[in-house]
């Protein structure tokens, strides 16, 4: 058979394909191989795969020939048979073969494996960090504390009366005193600590009162005024209420005066450390309320209701409606006795 001239061209491209010659270089004489034929020119891809061919089998049977095969070192290996394994039984625990698919057996254990608390203890060093109160000047904080004391020291005493009460309601007679004695007690206290959580919420809005006079942050003008002056209109009231509204209604006006406080201490209107400050004095005094109701609650049908301000009003009011009732039924009476007077005077006369 006659030789077209891309088969004679053949020999020409494989030995360029041996040369340094690029891919790109390849495929531009075999192009150019086949340009020269009138022919059907010969697939480019058929001549790079046969030039590419040769090269990768020479490869493989040299490879074949050596003495490490698909990689493994055979004396290497025929070495490691020959050592005799000793046996160590103190490194074996009930946890030494098992591991971690990303780790390796008898590898050290990560940290995050091992500190699995670390979460819990940045939330309560958070806590602690809180509750130190250690940019709070050293007077403020104690006259803060020491403020607190009568509110506690008046829920504790509504907790142990209550408790003292109950007592005696099942057993007859209460632990420190009778059950009379406990609710008059109990009845005592309870205006003495809605007076001074009324009193400390006046307190609390008076101190925005001084910010301003002293310029802090700025004149704020009417809004910071408003503070103290929203703050004495909801304490006082609380006075004219039963004991459980009085002490919601003023738990209420400590948790708001505490988000104005903080928000406030934000703006830069208060120091930076007051809104900390006043969430650790809320928080006390917010624990005595709730324990002050919880106390109430479990006696609210073994107690009497104590005659507050509200039933004195109420009582005078009744009061005051029967004595005009009574000064119009004598003057009613005065007149129909006067009229009858008149009567019999003219009688007389005819």
């Amino acid at each position: 058979m006659f030789r077209t001239t891309a088969t004679r061209a053949i020999p020409s491209t494989l030995a360029a394909l041996r040369t340094p010659a690029t891919r790109t270089n390849l495929a531009r004489v075999a192009q150019q191989a086949a340009f020269r034929t009138s022919t059907r020119p010969a697939n480019p891809s058929r001549v790079l795969a046969l030039a590419v061919q040769q090269p990768i089998q020479k490869s493989l049977v040299r490879y074949a020939s050596s003495k490490v095969v698909l990689g493994q070192d055979t004396e290497g290996e025929k070495k490691l048979q020959s050592e005799k394994v000793i046996a160590l039984p103190e490194l074996v625990s009930t946890d030494s073969s098992v591991h971690n698919l990303t780790t390796e057996t008898g590898a050290k254990p990560s940290e995050d494996d091992v500190d699995m608390m670390a979460g819990v203890r940045s939330d309560f060093n958070t806590i602690v960090e809180t509750f130190s109160l250690k940019d709070v000047p050293t007077k403020a904080m104690y006259m803060g504390l020491a403020g607190v004391v009568p509110y506690l020291a008046t829920s504790l005493s509504t907790v142990v009366l209550s408790f003292d009460i109950q007592y005696a309601a099942t057993h007859g007679q209460g632990l420190l005193f009778s059950g009379n004695v406990s609710e008059q007690l109990l009845h005592i206290i309870e205006p003495l600590q809605l007076g001074y959580g009324a009193s400390i919420i006046s307190f609390l809005g008076a101190i925005h009162w001084g910010l301003e006079w002293a310029k802090y942050g700025g004149e704020q003008g009417y809004p910071r005024y408003a503070i103290g002056v929203l703050a004495t209109a909801v304490a006082w009231p609380t006075l004219l209420l039963s004991a459980e509204v009085g002490l919601i209604t003023q738990f209420l006006a400590f948790t708001f005066l505490y988000y104005t406080d903080s928000r406030a201490s934000r703006a830069g209107w208060a120091p930076r450390w007051y809104g900390i400050y006043r969430f650790v004095l809320t928080f006390i005094v917010g624990v005595s309320i709730v324990a002050s109701l919880i106390g109430r609650g479990q006696i609210a049908d073994l107690i009497s209701k104590p005659v507050g301000p509200a039933d004195r009003l109420r009582a005078l009011r009744e009061e005051q409606l029967a004595q005009l009732e009574a000064d119009d039924a004598e003057n009613k009476a005065r007149l129909a006795g006067g009229d009858e007077e008149d009567e019999d005077e003219e009688e007389d006369e005819e």
